[in-house]
């Protein structure tokens, strides 16, 4: 029977109904862990199609789960997906552009619901070991927007002095325990490990009680460091070995919950927050057969690989093709753990559940995608049909190599229409043909744009809402002060 596939965790006082599905009671909601790499290219697995990186616990995840062929992020740059998977929520609704630098002004708004705080209402202990990127004062650190826990970088691991060609820019390096800066120039080699210790000790320690664990890798990210376990071990380089490293953290992860018996009360997820970055060349990964990488609206730059895992609920080995958002993520986890999103605002993001369960005829909730960059809308898909409006676009040319990076062009694409069912690499101009699918999707970005707001245009949304900013004056300058002092005593320790 069709109910036998839905047993998720629900109330205890009798059954609840859920898309118009029983779903019977157990004694205690389900785990959560997400793990979330960086810059991660469409291909960069095994069971993605990669010719030369090996990633067999990746594999094994797919074959206990669930493959999403059509997932997307929200934009195709790092806080602003982080934002968009943690609150439901196209990123410029809620504020969040770009990649937030040092001492950035802007965060995430004290006023926005995230994953973590929507859990925590259920009685969910929470943590995250890696990469934030949502703003690095205290009012935007993790810990203040519903994280128990958090050890890790604030923002890309790239934003140091060390960069290769902005190096003056960035302060030395912070990592985090909680709100205090526990080092500075942390070893990078020891990231991907240092963060799969805790995300086990994690699980260990909260196995008697319900866990969102978040794991947001700052690898593949350049520059790229692997652990000596890992290096030199892939066919790929640099780049095979760290993506290998990734894999073992996974099968940590997989072997954790398993040790503790939490594999059937567990949905884990593994996805990335856009594409690869194409500019470092050999130092980036894969997005193919896509077209282009990160910092573009091509799929390349937004379309990621995305396994999905609970057994005995995900059906096992299956292949979702319909198009899902990271923003699906939010609403459809607080409905499995017995709860809501916020209803006082509007959140983006759709319940999937019916596609995760493999319900017969169960289809994309969604309407149509929009691809922005920054705040400007580029792109509109509804089913197979992919429009680009007219805009510019960056492109390699030529790209770097050994971690430097290459020259970026700018090119122009004008109004394009292309059926991705058939020409996943974005070619073949199919506009003069289907004159009325234009101005089908012409007319959805035309709501969008009264909705979400159109710098090209020069459209205000009516639907957005201000990030969060930085305290007034006097507390951010002294909270400036004891972080220059602490960080004085860490580099002189």
């Amino acid at each position: 029977m069709l109910l036998t596939t839905l047993i998720v965790a629900a109330s205890v006082a009798g059954c609840r109904i859920v898309d118009r599905v029983a779903i019977a009671p157990t004694h205690r909601p389900l785990n959560i862990v997400i793990i979330f790499t960086d810059d991660q290219g469409y291909q960069d697995a095994g069971c993605f199609g990669s010719p030369n990186i090996k990633t067999p616990n990746l594999d094994r995840m797919a074959a206990e789960g669930m493959r999403f062929t059509s997932f997307y992020v929200a934009q195709a740059v790092c806080s602003a997906s982080r934002a968009a998977l943690l609150t439901g929520c196209y990123p410029h609704r809620i504020g969040i552009l770009g990649a937030l630098g040092p001492k950035s002004k802007t965060g995430i708004s004290s006023n926005e619901l995230t994953l973590a705080q929507v859990l925590k209402s259920r009685g969910y202990a929470t943590a995250i070991y890696g990469k934030w990127h949502l703003g690095d004062a205290p009012q935007f650190l993790p810990t203040r927007h519903g994280f128990d826990e958090y050890f890790g970088l604030p923002y890309s691991n790239d934003m140091w002095p060390k960069h290769p060609t902005s190096g003056t820019n960035y302060p030395p390096l912070p990592l985090f325990r909680g709100e205090k800066v526990i080092q500075l120039m942390p070893d990078q080699t020891k990231l991907t490990t240092w963060y799969t210790e805790r995300a086990v000790k994690f699980i260990h320690k909260n196995r008697n009680r319900p866990f969102f664990l978040y794991v947001p890798h700052n690898m593949p990210h350049v520059p790229l460091h692997v652990s000596r376990k890992f290096k030199g071990k892939s066919d790929r380089g640099l780049y095979g070995d760290v993506i290998m490293e990734i894999d073992w953290s996974v099968g940590q992860i997989l072997s954790a919950l398993k040790q503790n018996s939490l594999d059937e009360q567990t949905l884990v997820i593994f996805t990335s927050d856009n594409g690869p970055w194409l500019l470092y060349g050999d130092h980036a990964g894969a997005a193919l057969p896509l077209r282009e990488g990160k910092a573009t609206t091509f799929d390349g730059g937004v379309r990621e690989p995305c396994i999905m895992r609970w057994p005995g609920r995900i059906p096992a080995g299956q292949i979702c093709r319909e198009m899902v958002w990271s923003m699906d993520l939010l609403p459809t986890i607080a409905k499995l753990a017995g709860t809501n999103p916020p209803t006082d605002r509007i959140i983006d993001g759709k319940d999937i559940w019916p596609l995760l369960s493999g319900q017969p005829g169960a289809t994309s909730p969604h309407l149509a995608y929009f691809y922005y960059w920054a705040e400007e809308l580029q792109a509109v898909r509804s089913g197979k049909w992919k429009l680009h409006l007219p805009h510019k676009y960056v492109h390699p040319e030529p790209p770097g190599h050994g971690g430097k990076p290459g020259k970026l062009a700018t090119n122009q694409i004008d109004l394009a229409l292309f059926d991705l069912d058939n020409d996943l690499a974005e070619t073949n101009n199919l506009a003069a043909q289907h004159p009325n699918v234009i101005q089908r999707l012409e007319a959805l970005a035309e709501q969008c744009r009264d909705d979400l707001g159109d710098s090209r245009t020069k459209r205000t949304g009516k639907n957005t809402r201000p990030p969060g900013k930085l305290d007034a004056v006097q507390p951010a300058k002294c909270f400036e002060l004891r972080q220059r002092a602490h960080l004085l005593l860490i580099f002189l320790s």
